[in-house]
C-alpha cells in the first residue's frame, strides 16, 4: 500500500527595533503556532518573550531526538544481511546417451535470439504441454528442498536427476557454457545464479528456474521460495508482491492484445509498493526454441506487437526492493543488484488460446 509522509517545517524569525518583537508564525506536524505580540516597552519584557519561545523550541527538538533514538535502537536489532558470496562450482552432471539434446548442448556458443514465432498446433501444443509439466512439477520438487544447510548444489543435483529419469534434458545445461542444471538466484542475485556449494541460510529468498527439454521441446518456469524461519516482512512482501505481478500480466494476455500490456500491468502494480523493475532481462517466445521472438518486456514500454492463437511465450518479471541496477560476476552469469537489495523473480509459460490464455507451467 502507498503511504504519502508528511515532512514537519517548523520555522521562526524575529525582527528587532528598540522596543517591539514581531515574529513570523512557525508550523509543527501541521498545527500553526502564531506569535503576534503587542509593542512592549523596555528590553527586560523582549527577553522573556524570546525565553518562552525558546522553550517550545528546546521541547520539540527533544521530542524529536528522542524519536530517533528509538528508530536506531529498532534499526540496530534487525540483523544486517551479509552480502552473497560464492561457493565452489563442481562439474557438469551427465545426461544419458539415450536422452534427445537441444543443438547448443555440446558448445559453449551463445545462439542468437531467433527471429522464428513459436507458434502451435494441436500435435505441438500437446508437446509443449508435456514439457512443460514436467518443469513444473522439477520446480515444485525443488522447493521441497529449499531448507537450512542444504546448498545449491545438492538441489541441482536431485533436479537433475529427476529430469533426466523423465527422459528429458534439463535445458540450461550447456546453454552458452553454463555448467549447471537449473538456475539458483539466492537473495540480491536477480537471476543466472549458478548452483554451487553455499548452504542456505534461514531468512534467505532463493529463485529457481527450472526449464526442460522433452520430446524437442523446452518449457520453462520460475519461482522464488523462502528459506527456514525468520525470513523478515520486507522479503516476504516482495516475494508476493512479484507473483501478483505475474499474475496481473497473465491477466492480460489474450488472442489479440497487445505484447506492452504485459510490461504496464506489471510495472504499475510493483511501483505501488515502490519497486523497481529490471529492464534488462526479458521473457521471449518457446518451443521447439529456447529463445525466440517476441522479446516480452517486463516494464512500461511503447513497442509494437500482438498476440495470436497458438503462439507460447514466457512471462518472468524481476523484481528489486531497491535499484533495478545490476552487477553481473566474472562467471559471465551471475548478476546481482548493484545496490545489494533483494530480487524476486516468478516465471510461467503461456498459450495463446482462441478465447484466452491458458499457463502451461502451473501444476
Amino acid at each position: 500500500m502507498a503511504s504519502t509522509a508528511y515532512v514537519t517545517s517548523l520555522s521562526l524569525s524575529s525582527s528587532f527595533t528598540e522596543n517591539s518583537l514581531s515574529s513570523s508564525s512557525s508550523f509543527f506536524a501541521g498545527s500553526q503556532l502564531s506569535f503576534s505580540p503587542s509593542p512592549l516597552p523596555g528590553s527586560r519584557h523582549i527577553s522573556k518573550r524570546v525565553v518562552i519561545v525558546s522553550r517550545s523550541l528546546i521541547g520539540i527538538g527533544e521530542a524529536m531526538r528522542i524519536m530517533r533514538e528509538r528508530e536506531l535502537q529498532s534499526t540496530v536489532k534487525v540483523r544486517k544481511r551479509p552480502p552473497l558470496r560464492r561457493g565452489k562450482v563442481s562439474g557438469r552432471l551427465p545426461v544419458p546417451d539415450h536422452i534427445p539434446r537441444p543443438p547448443y548442448s555440446s558448445t559453449t556458443f551463445l545462439p542468437e535470439l531467433s527471429s522464428e514465432l513459436q507458434i502451435h498446433d494441436s500435435e505441438s501444443i500437446a508437446c509443449m504441454k508435456a514439457s512443460c509439466e514436467l518443469a513444473a512439477r522439477a520446480l515444485d520438487y525443488a522447493g521441497t528442498l529449499v531448507r537450512p544447510s542444504a546448498t545449491t548444489k545438492e538441489i541441482d543435483k536431485a533436479v537433475h536427476e529427476m529430469i533426466i529419469d523423465a527422459g528429458a534434458y534439463p535445458s540450461p545445461l550447456g546453454y552458452g557454457g553454463f555448467p549447471k542444471s537449473i538456475y539458483t538466484s539466492v537473495n540480491e542475485c536477480m537471476c543466472h545464479g549458478i548452483p554451487d556449494s553455499r548452504q542456505l541460510q534461514h531468512g534467505d529468498i532463493i529463485n529457481i528456474g527450472v526449464t526442460v527439454f522433452l520430446n524437442g521441446y523446452h518449457g520453462a518456469t520460475a519461482k522464488t521460495f523462502l528459506c527456514g524461519k525468520n525470513v523478515n516482512e520486507e522479503a516476504k512482501r516482495l516475494v508476493e508482491v512479484t507473483e501478483e505481478c505475474l499474475e496481473k500480466a497473465i491477466s492480460v494476455c489474450n488472442n489479440g492484445a497487445l505484447f506492452r500490456k504485459i510490461g504496464k500491468r506489471i510495472s504499475a502494480h510493483a511501483e505501488k509498493f515502490g519497486y523497481e523493475v529490471v529492464d534488462r532481462f526479458v521473457g521471449h517466445g518457446i518451443g521447439t526454441i529456447l529463445h525466440s521472438e517476441p522479446v516480452i518486456i517486463h516494464s512500461s514500454n511503447e513497442f509494437p506487437g500482438r498476440m495470436v492463437e497458438g503462439q507460447t511465450f514466457t512471462i518472468e518479471p524481476i523484481v528489486t526492493m531497491g535499484n533495478m541496477e545490476s552487477v553481473t560476476w566474472d562467471d559471465n552469469w551471475t548478476t546481482l543488484t548493484a545496490d545489494g537489495s533483494l530480487a524476486a523473480q516468478f516465471s510461467h509459460t503461456v498459450l495463446i488460446t482462441e478465447d484466452g490464455v491458458e499457463v502451461l507451467t502451473r501444476c
